[in-house]
């Protein structure tokens, strides 16, 4: 049995076109196609993403924020942002915050998100984080379920995010310690 060639770094910026593409589709997923279609209303194509993560990852804002990739082989098939909570009640020196946690649509069920979680923790760890939040939609029980399982919990924290049309989502701030 040959093993499958799965890893997780950190994100380069040859990994934009990659990391745009698997927003893309989840957007797509996530929101019925509905911020899709308004992107490109506005002109904001799959390239425009890419050049805009190839900037990101060339120059994060700061020097403990990341992007990490989950791969099979070469290709994106997830990602992660990891970095201080800028959340008014956090503790920026000691809470460490996954602000997108994102794997391919097409591509759940597979281990990659279990990975990528791990290495999320591992860098947060390594950045002298003691504890961490993700916001998650509170629609998707899918992410909350399996951040739950990984033993994450709900602080009681909760925003709503609207954009220019009103559309708003709700949205649960989970928790957990780090070792």
């Amino acid at each position: 049995m040959v093993a499958a060639d799965v890893s997780v770094r950190v994100g380069w910026p040859a990994d934009a076109p990659g990391i745009a593409g698997v927003q893309l589709r989840s957007w797509q997923q996530r929101y019925d196609g509905r911020l899709a279609a308004r992107l490109e209303a506005q002109g904001i194509g799959m390239d425009d993403l890419a050049e805009a993560w190839r900037g990101t990852l060339a120059r994060p804002p700061q020097a403990r924020q990341r992007a990490l990739v989950a791969l099979v082989h070469d290709r994106v098939v997830g990602f992660a942002l990891t970095g201080p909570n800028a959340d008014p009640d956090a503790d920026p020196s000691a809470d460490g915050e996954i602000g997108e946690f994102t794997v391919d649509p097409d591509q759940t069920r597979a281990g990659h998100g279990s990975r990528l979680l791990q290495a999320c923790v591992d860098t947060l760890v390594a950045d002298r984080f003691t504890r961490a939040v993700c916001w998650v939609d509170a629609a998707d029980d899918v992410v909350r379920a399996f951040l739950t399982s990984a033993g994450w919990g709900p602080d009681g924290a909760s925003r709503e995010l609207a954009d220019e049309d009103g559309t708003a989502v709700k949205q649960v701030r989970l928790h957990t310690a780090l070792a």
